[in-house]
């Protein structure tokens, strides 16, 4: 408490009395793609999160779980202060521009599905994860999400150096010591200490230096925390601008947001947000653009990608809708990249461990696809695949792998609720084949 006590907003006895009331503010970010369904917590909208286009505070929390849009993409559950990423990106960029952004450590996928919504569809998100299993969340979030200009990659930040110049932007909500998540966390509470802010500290710096060579000139760096404290905050914005010769960049402010604004004392600008001044948790963030040259290397491809044969296309062309995309194979596995994109994500594939690209497609079997999931997930469908709407007991029954039965017409159908896709059945004669990815289903029995 007492290394708060200096900072601009601080307020000693409305941050103790806000932690102490444990309030559980719960908010969501819709998909602008596949929110134009009836959402099932429509009469629970409290209101706008002021700095989001799409986001919404919720007078209750439900149970996610078993609501059927949470599992078709519909929107997904975000804290709120952290969705003030838009306005970063929207004041310092031209997000109607084609960019290549990367999200560096974007486990679960909040924020990566967030600049998906946000950038344009010629732009390209890298969507980075070091921890391989929280990589694996990740990629489950991003097909979900149902973009296909994105790859999800496994990496340590200094991998990128081999992609000198390569980004327009980078994001890095860097690894913390989680103050702001104390109200909401008690692990948090029970792991936080000056050594740990120390060490994190430490890690961000690391983090900051390995990537930046791949940060173009006039290239916009963001750089967020979950922590109140300085030395991961101000301390860290400070050694940026000075370290690698970066201008920091401010921000427009509505007052009634009430986020504050820190100003350090060599001009640097960050945006702090207090719980008991917003309704969110505490966050911080900085924005910087880069103006030093460096020399952009030539990034080769080092291996040729197998298309699909014309065909193979015209199996595929059953099931999507081929227009601007190219279809890339490894083995019978076949995935569907934009066709803007496909000298980039050739070059990532070379140099990254890239653990899933575009839309994965299906796999094809003796002149047939079978389809996967990404692809009922995803904008890319060919209109005319069957679909099937489920009632919410059998969208529920759908989502734990249960047998289900439908009146159907036999062969592939899209399991649909309210119109929105949530996977895939084969519906036979005597019975229907539920091909809801095992990894997915609901685990829960439903509550009474």
């Amino acid at each position: 408490m007492n290394s708060l006590q200096a900072l601009k907003g601080f307020d000693e006895d409305a941050f103790i009395n806000v932690h102490q009331l444990k309030e559980q503010i719960t908010s969501v970010r819709l998909n602008p793609s596949k929110h134009g369904s009836a959402l099932s917590f429509e009469n629970n909208l409290s209101g706008p999160v002021p700095w989001s286009s799409h986001g919404f505070y919720l007078k209750e929390r439900p149970s996610f779980t078993f609501d059927p849009l949470f599992h078709a993409g519909c929107y997904y559950v975000q804290e709120a202060s952290s969705m003030f990423l838009e306005q970063a990106l929207r004041q310092m960029l031209d997000v109607s521009t084609p960019l290549k952004v990367l999200d560096l450590c974007a486990a679960p996928g909040g924020k990566s599905t967030h600049i998906q919504s946000i950038i344009s569809n010629e732009s390209l998100l890298v969507s980075n994860e070091v921890i391989r299993s929280r990589a694996n969340i990740l990629k489950e979030n991003i097909i979900k999400w149902g973009g296909s200009n994105v790859v999800v990659t496994n990496n340590d930040p200094k991998d990128f150096k081999n992609l000198n110049g390569y980004f327009d932007v980078i994001v890095i909500d860097a690894p913390c010591s989680g103050s702001g998540l104390f109200r909401r966390d008690e692990e948090a509470v029970q792991e936080w200490s000056e050594s740990n802010v120390m060490l994190c500290c430490q890690r961000q710096q690391r983090i900051v230096a390995d990537v930046l060579p791949a940060l173009k000139e006039d290239g916009v760096l963001i750089y967020s925390t979950c922590s109140f404290s300085q030395e991961e905050d101000e301390e860290i914005v400070d050694w940026i601008a000075d370290e690698f010769y970066l201008k920091s960049l401010r921000l427009k402010l509505d007052p009634k947001w009430r986020i504050t604004e820190t100003i350090t004392k060599v001009q640097n600008y960050g945006y702090r947000f207090w719980p008991h001044k917003v309704k969110g948790e505490g966050f911080f963030i900085s924005g910087f653009k880069k103006s030093s040259i460096e020399k952009t290397m030539t990034i080769k491809v080092k291996n040729a990608i197998e298309k699909a044969s014309k065909k193979e296309i015209e199996v595929i062309a059953q099931w999507v809708t081929p227009e601007g995309l190219d279809f890339v194979k490894n083995g019978n596995t076949v995935y569907a990249w934009p066709r803007v994109h496909f000298e980039s994500m050739q070059v990532l594939l070379s140099h990254l461990r890239v653990i899933y690209s575009g839309t994965l497609v299906g796999e094809l079997m003796r002149d047939k696809l079978i389809p996967n999931h990404a692809l009922a997930m995803s904008r890319i469908r060919n209109p005319e695949v069957p679909q099937t709407e489920l009632a919410l007991e059998q969208a529920i029954a759908f989502l734990q792998k249960k047998d289900i039965s439908v009146d159907a017409e036999r062969g592939w159908q899209l399991a649909a609720y309210d119109n929105q896709p949530l996977g895939w059945m084969n519906v036979l004669h005597n019975r229907t084949n539920n091909y809801y990815p095992k990894e997915l289903r609901i685990l829960k029995e439903k509550l009474p």
